[in-house]
């Protein structure tokens, strides 16, 4: 039997049905690749291991439950001990100027609570962290959120970000308010793809105001926004995380009346003990930038008696 036609059939006994197994199954996969994978179980052992509506374990579904549900219902626990019988490792997915100009602050206060640990960094914008969460590639992920997060994944808010514009230099645009007054924005739009929330918060600022304006350079980090603006190539939607200063050749236009973006934190299952203590310590200079607007100071509580516990 191949274990892991035997993993899909746990959880689809565990859950009631292939469905409800598709949303708590920890990584991503499909309702009709789940489907598939059982029919051949069911090929391979020449019996029917469960009807499917209403649905019900047959007599030798029930038999193949109760002698693989011990070792499915234990394996996270048996890695969690064999983990910590180690140096505790943390991976990490963010995109690349959290990795660059936040997280290393950061991990030196969480090193005085872990003086030692593995650590795997991953750049990656949402869709990427949440692919990488639902396969438990990484244990969290730092990221742009939207009002729904994936099914088998949980998410933190941690910051409200305003969105900017940039441009060039040059430009006499003084404020963002000229452009809603045309007729129609000539300039090209360099933003993120339509499916980040950084768009999508904007083009519901641009609904509001009843303005069409849609993306014509897609890139995936702000540094190519930044690039491509200061090339010529049109107006740049950014985000003016803490501290953001704008490169010599732009200007940056706030866009007050627009929502704001949400940098959250996102895992998917149960967090170990080092996760759970940079979960802490994200949630401290979340607090920190709350109360210091743009300026990039870090705290440490080693010391602290209480982890915050998702």
């Amino acid at each position: 039997m191949n274990i892991h036609h035997l993993e899909l059939f746990y959880f689809v006994a565990k859950h009631g049905g292939i469905a409800a197994a598709v949303r708590n199954i920890p990584y991503g996969i499909q309702q009709p690749a789940v489907s598939g994978q059982i029919a051949k179980l069911e090929e391979s052992l020449g019996i029917k291991l469960f009807q499917r509506r209403p649905f019900a374990l047959s007599p030798a579904g029930a038999e193949l439950f109760e002698f693989i549900k011990p070792f499915f219902d234990n394996i996270d626990i048996v890695a969690e001990r064999l983990r910590q019988n180690s140096s505790p490792q943390l991976r990490i997915a963010a995109p690349s100027i959290v990795l660059h100009d936040y997280l290393p602050q950061i991990l030196e206060c969480l090193r005085l609570k872990f003086p030692a640990f593995r650590l795997y960094l991953h750049e990656a914008a949402r869709a990427e962290a949440e692919r990488l969460l639902l396969a438990r590639d990484v244990d969290l992920a730092i990221m742009l959120i939207d009002k729904k997060s994936r099914a088998g994944i949980q998410v933190r808010p941690l910051l409200e970000l305003p969105l900017i514009l940039l441009v060039h230099k040059k430009s006499k645009l003084a404020r963002a308010e000229e452009l809603w007054k045309r007729d129609k924005i000539e300039e090209t739009l360099v933003s993120f793809p339509r499916t980040d929330p950084v768009h999508a918060y904007f083009q519901r600022g641009l609904e509001r105001l009843g303005v069409e304006w849609f993306c014509g350079i897609e890139v995936n980090s702000a540094r190519l926004i930044e690039r491509y603006v200061a090339s010529g190539y049109g107006i740049g939607l950014a985000v003016a995380v803490p501290g953001f200063k704008p490169p010599p050749q732009l200007r940056a236009l706030p866009l007050s009346h627009f929502p704001p973006v949400v940098v959250g934190v996102a895992w998917s299952g149960k967090l170990s003990g080092i996760a759970r203590q940079l979960l802490a310590e994200l949630d401290i200079e979340a607090e920190t930038q709350r109360g210091r607007l743009g300026k990039r100071e870090f705290r440490c509580r080693a010391n602290s008696s209480s982890l915050t516990r998702p």
